[in-house]
């Protein structure tokens, strides 16, 4: 059908020069002219394949016509409902005057309903008794034939005024038309075959390249955009607090032991082997493997005699230590268990033995730092270096899900070790931490760790939620964790965690966690997000 209407234009063109008006073209199959306007929108389709080719060029000509509503079709075939009113009654003292409510019966309740107010406006009924009975014995019902006009042209010749009360009583309705004057192009031709976009293997073997016609290659032509990677805002934010600390001058952790010993998880920090936070509703536990390899040994004996009966200034939790739980394997619940494990590694010097992570390894994690190619000396003949650690990866908790709340998040963990730091010192270093990340008005609650004395709550006010958040813990690590690992009695070592999380929804007024991880992501969200500075 494309191509016949093609071939139909171009022979036109080709006879008579040029189309003044598409509306008189014969389409294929049809006897009568492409006036309406769906054989216009046809006709449309095959004049852009042409003039893609420059066969053809065409200029646009709008009309506007007017058709008929269901209703407005139904009155030019029966008549006005004022008419068929008049039509349903006696003429006046010829016969029984007739009820409205057996008009309706007549003619309808809608025909009686808008009958009976426009009869009475054109004084063709009136009432006798209780009925209504014909005023008028002849009458020329002018809406059914302007409705019979506008169906065979489109308009009327009375005027805009008449077709405005057509329309307002909605029985037209406008529609806008087009139709198409057309002219040769510079490569005309009555051939519709289409140009050739490839050049083959088969053309140039058997010639016929040399006789094809080529479509032309558009250069200048954008093409469709690509789409680009975009960042979750979890990793904008991730990205922004590893920037903050290493501006700060510490050096990253390697955290990738997602799955821990209960001894490194719990035990190195002086978590009792009776806490609720190493209980199954709390905490995954492996089925296969289960049990973990030895930590060492006389690091672990240590640990295991504070705990069951004390030492450096504690008592101790008096209870059965349990080989059993300490070496249960588990998804790890903080990213503590590595900053324990650099903790006892930074000790090794202080212990007087050669750990077995090697000297660029350790100064590394360390944050020590090097002159002339030779590592730089405490000062002290006690082998300790201050330390400033930290860590961003994921942990796992055995949690109820809820809008705050997930079993599977983020932690943002710091470890300054350093001679003689205080709990101010700890304060102070938050505020500034914080401050670089946005978030200044903080507020400190007392709060009870089992592996940090003092320890602190970190709470945000969300400025959407419109109420504060808890967004972090904090606490200066006890004696019985440090001391058994070999740091003097000097040395402390401030520690502190944030979620990623719940910064990140404050950044960017989100107030349910479940639409920034998981299946309820919205990715057009996740492309449009802002860049975060904090």
């Amino acid at each position: 059908m494309a191509e016949a209407i093609q071939q139909l234009i171009l022979n036109t063109l080709d006879k008579n020069g040029s189309i003044k008006d598409t509306r008189t073209l014969t389409l294929p199959g049809q006897s009568e002219l492409a006036s309406t306007h769906d054989s216009q929108i046809i006709i449309l389709g095959a004049l852009n394949s042409l003039q893609s080719r420059d066969m053809i060029s065409y200029t646009t000509q709008e009309t506007i016509s007017h058709v008929l509503t269901p209703e407005g079709g139904s009155i030019a075939l029966n008549g006005s409902h004022e008419a068929r009113v008049w039509a349903a009654l006696p003429a006046q003292g010829e016969g029984t005057p007739v009820t409205p409510k057996e008009l309706e019966k007549k003619v309808g309740s809608e025909t009686a309903k808008i009958g009976q107010g426009r009869a009475f406006k054109n004084k063709w009924i009136g009432k006798q008794d209780a009925g209504l009975v014909k005023l008028a014995p002849t009458i020329n019902d002018v809406t059914q034939h302007e409705l019979q006009e506008v169906d065979s042209t489109g308009t009327l010749k009375s005027g805009e005024k008449a077709l405005a009360e057509l329309r307002k009583r909605k029985l037209i309705v406008q529609r806008k038309g087009q139709w198409f004057t057309v002219e040769k192009g510079k490569n005309f031709s009555t051939s519709t075959a289409k140009p050739e976009t490839d050049l083959t293997v088969d053309m140039l073997t058997s010639g016929a390249w040399k006789t094809s016609t080529f479509k032309k290659y558009n250069f200048e032509a954008e093409g469709i955009p690509t789409n680009g990677g975009a960042f979750h805002p979890l990793m904008k934010v991730r990205e922004e607090i590893r920037n903050i600390f290493l501006e700060m001058g510490f050096a990253e952790m390697p955290t990738s032991s997602f799955v821990e010993s209960g001894f490194w998880c719990f035990d190195s920090l002086f978590v009792p082997q009776q806490h609720p936070a190493r209980e199954v509703q709390d905490t995954f536990y492996l089925s296969d493997p289960s049990r973990s390899l030895p930590p060492p040994e006389d690091y672990y004996k240590r640990v295991a005699k504070v705990h069951e009966f004390g030492g450096y200034g504690s008592t101790g939790y008096r209870a059965p230590w349990s080989d059993k739980e300490s070496r249960k394997l588990l998804l790890r619940t903080h990213t503590t268990a590595s900053s324990a494990s650099m903790l006892y590694k930074l000790a090794a010097r202080c212990r007087g033995e050669k750990d077995e992570t090697d000297e660029d390894e350790l100064a590394t994690h360390s944050g020590a730092t090097k002159r002339n190619g030779k590592e730089e000396k405490d000062t002290a003949n006690d082998g300790f270096r201050p330390a400033k650690l930290f860590s961003v990866d994921r942990v796992f908790r055995n949690e109820t899900m809820d809008a705050t709340h997930l079993a599977e998040f983020h932690q943002v963990e710091g470890v300054v070790a350093d001679k003689d730091l205080t709990l101010a010192d700890l304060i102070g270093f938050m505020r500034v931490f914080f401050k670089k990340m946005g978030l200044e008005n903080l507020r400190f609650k007392p709060a009870y760790n089992p592996y940090t004395e003092p320890s602190l709550e970190i709470f945000a006010f969300h400025p959407e939620l419109k109420k504060w958040v808890e967004i972090g813990n904090s606490g200066m690590f006890r004696p019985e964790m440090l001391e058994p690992m070999g740091f003097p009695k000097d040395v402390h070592v401030h520690g502190w965690g944030i979620g990623l999380e719940r910064p990140t929804m404050i950044r960017y007024g989100i107030t349910n966690i479940r639409s920034l991880v998981g299946h309820k992501v919205s990715i057009e969200g996740v492309e449009k997000s802002p860049a975060v500075r904090f």
